[in-house]
């Protein structure tokens, strides 16, 4: 269907938001940690500890690995929508692809800088291994070191968008936003990007290994721009 939503259409887009919503909320992990910006819990001393871009270099250096909270899990997840959706929780640093029987496989993720951020339902229009990096205008003209990257920068270890991409699409046309992996992984957990969903090279091609094109995508963030159509 094409056109504007009707009154009835509008009552049930807001209803599945709203359970989107409500099934983050109770995959969630550590709500109370929202207000302090980025938290992993210490076991060690059993208390929640602020992580910042400096702290994750030094653990990453110390580990070669991100926070276990990070990695690769099956969780419990309630939630009305079907297997295969994905439900990405920006201020928790987490994605969650649904499985069957209330549950999810969830990733840690890297999410958009302060006024990056953004938050609607899209769907993954396609898939690439090892894309072609090509920076939109938009980058190119706040950031110098991209011009030379505007005709396209070939897939590899040093690409920006990793061993494989998901293409994020609002109906049939890309919206710029892309979930793919990145040659800093230590990044993980933190706002660092542009407005994309970054992950480890590893747990990116995981979930396209799992993902099919078309599967929807909600982009739930606090306090993020509302992407346009939804």
């Amino acid at each position: 269907m094409t056109g504007k939503l009707t009154i009835a259409g509008h009552a049930a887009l807001q209803r599945r938001t709203l359970t989107a919503i409500v099934a983050v909320a109770l995959g969630l992990v550590a709500a109370a940690a929202l207000a302090a910006g980025t938290q992993v819990f210490d076991p060690k001393t059993r208390k929640w500890v602020d992580y910042d871009r400096t702290k994750a270099r030094k653990y990453y250096a110390a580990h070669n690995e991100v926070p276990e909270a990070f990695r690769p899990q099956m969780v419990k997840f309630r939630t009305a929508e079907v297997p295969g959706t994905i439900i990405i929780d920006g201020n928790q640093h987490f994605l969650y692809l649904v499985q069957p029987d209330q549950r999810a496989m969830r990733y840690g993720i890297g999410v958009g800088r302060e006024g990056f951020g953004w938050a609607g339902i899209v769907r993954v229009g396609r898939m690439a291994e090892w894309p072609t990096w090509t920076p939109p205008a938009e980058m190119i003209a706040r950031d110098p070191n991209a011009v030379k990257h505007a005709g396209g920068m070939p897939g590899g270890p040093d690409n920006p968008l990793g061993a494989r991409a998901l293409y994020l699409y609002e109906r049939d046309q890309d919206t710029i936003y892309r979930i793919h992996g990145t040659p800093e992984p230590w990044t993980i957990g933190l706002d660092v990007s542009s407005g994309c969903i970054r992950m480890r090279n590893d747990d990116i091609t995981d979930l396209a290994s799992r993902v099919k094109v078309g599967a929807k995508v909600i982009v739930l963030m606090q306090g993020a721009a509302l992407y346009k159509g939804v």
